[in-house]
């Protein structure tokens, strides 16, 4: 249980940061923690534990999952711009 809150609170932090960095359009902190869960997935497989920048590995989640979200943030962006 304690794991998911966890991965929902990286979510969420990775999520509302790469909104920051992409500049996304979402309203939705749902949308946001959702992309921010998917994201983590993302970075980890592209990045794994290369990117240790800090000595704190809840600090390390956070840089994965949030080049992971903004990655997808701006792939989802990018989608919405070529249909819209």
């Amino acid at each position: 249980m304690m794991e998911i809150l966890i991965i929902l609170l990286v979510g969420a932090i990775a999520g509302w940061l790469a909104g920051m960095i992409v500049q996304s359009e979402s309203d939705s902190i749902m949308l946001d923690i959702l992309i921010g869960i998917v994201g983590g997935f993302i970075g980890y497989k592209l990045f794994g534990n290369q990117l240790n920048i800090t000595g704190s590995r809840f600090i390390n989640y956070i840089i994965t999952a949030t080049a992971g979200a903004a990655i997808l943030a701006l792939g989802i962006k990018i989608i919405r711009r070529l249909f819209n």
